[in-house]
């Protein structure tokens, strides 16, 4: 899903990162502080800002190669365990209107 040879920690200081599994969107970014960065999780298909709040989970984390374990790892737990969520909101993309 996500290795972190391609997300340097402190490069969430500068810019977030984004990408997909699935049909499990995840966008990490970093607090005003520098100090501990935000994993969103959210379902297919639309960006982050035009998804539904009660759809999105989040969770803050250090920003050090821990704390980006601990993200990768609970990433991995958010697809196992609504799997067959992010897989039916996958197959169901081309169906989803997007009312704005």
């Amino acid at each position: 899903m996500i290795d972190k040879t391609f997300i340097p920690v402190n490069g969430l200081k500068k810019e977030p990162y984004c990408g997909c599994h699935n049909g499990m969107r995840y966008f990490l970014q970093s607090d005003e502080q520098k100090e501990h960065f935000i994993a969103t999780v959210y379902p297919e298909p639309w960006s982050i800002e035009k998804t539904e709040p009660d759809n999105k989970i989040s969770r803050t984390f250090p920003i050090s190669e821990a704390g980006m374990d601990d993200a990768i790892a609970w990433l991995f737990k958010m697809y196992e365990e609504k799997k067959d969520f992010w897989n039916d909101s996958l197959k169901n993309a081309m169906h989803t209107v997007c009312t704005d």
